[in-house]
């Protein structure tokens, strides 16, 4: 059998040290996220960042910069190909309908999400943040 990586984006959205999450429902939890979600066919992945964050949040954003490419393993057994991008935020647009499961729109330091009460979807939430914080960022056209 033949392996396939789901291939999925996330995107790290920071204003004045706080970050844009995603609350959501997953598994019967609630769980903080980047907005993040799978590849769809026929489009970029720079495209499919913007187009999560607004589904996710109601945000348009401008993709600015690659912040790394990530696997994990998750617990369901199923690989994940990550591509984390860095954003800023444009525009709100609170009348827009959320994908279903997000509870809404955070926005949290990072304080706040290492002592937050809910749980992160995986440990590449904080990991994206924090490389995000410390380590080089990359130009778009990395990304051919």
């Amino acid at each position: 059998m033949r392996f396939l990586p789901h291939v999925t984006v996330a995107t790290i959205v920071e204003d004045q040290g706080r970050f844009l999450m995603v609350e959501e429902r997953r598994d019967g939890r609630t769980v903080l996220n980047q907005p993040a979600g799978h590849l769809e066919a026929d489009e970029s992945l720079i495209q499919a960042a913007r187009r999560e964050v607004l589904e996710e949040t109601a945000w348009t954003v401008d993709i600015t910069s690659v912040v790394g490419i990530y696997l994990l393993k998750a617990d369901n057994g199923v690989t994940y190909q990550r591509t984390c991008f860095a954003g800023r935020a444009l525009e709100h647009h609170p009348d827009l309908p959320l994908d279903d499961g997000i509870l809404g729109a955070r926005w949290m330091t990072l304080e706040q999400l290492q002592v937050s009460r809910v749980d992160l979807r995986s440990y590449l939430v904080l990991e994206c943040i924090l490389d995000y914080l410390h380590k080089p960022h990359y130009p778009l056209d990395l990304i051919r």
